[in-house]
């Protein structure tokens, strides 16, 4: 994989899953009793916290945009499992977070090597 596709893939899942979560919950199957807050708590996070550092190609970005991802693992198998009506709809989310989750870690992974960043290893005595 090279650096330029993992770069790509972390992109797609990332947009992906900004776009997809506003038109599952707002217009596509919005919950009765879910709202604005629902709304908010998942979808602003994306937003303002790693947007800035993916879309400039920051490796350390894309490595820790990687623990944003499980509420959205969790939230799509859970519909999976439990919700014969949303599954289409948990599949794509399932499919947005495993195409950031594998590119965000390979773009960390290879553009950290090319830029020789590597995690320190302890001394041994």
């Amino acid at each position: 994989m090279t650096t330029a596709f993992a770069r790509k893939l972390a992109l797609t899942g990332y947009l992906g899953l900004i776009v997809w979560v506003a038109l599952w919950h707002g217009l596509l199957s919005p919950h009765p009793e879910l709202g604005a807050g629902f709304m908010l708590t998942m979808w602003l996070p994306w937003l303002f916290i790693p947007m800035r550092g993916m879309l400039k190609g920051n490796p350390y970005t894309h490595a820790w945009a990687v623990f944003l991802i499980m509420p959205y693992f969790l939230h799509s198998l859970t519909l999976l499992w439990v919700d014969e009506g949303e599954r289409w709809l948990a599949l794509v989310e399932l499919l947005l977070a495993t195409l950031m989750f594998v590119g965000n870690s390979y773009y960390a992974k290879l553009r950290g090597r090319e830029l020789g960043l590597s995690i320190r290893k302890k001394k041994k005595d």
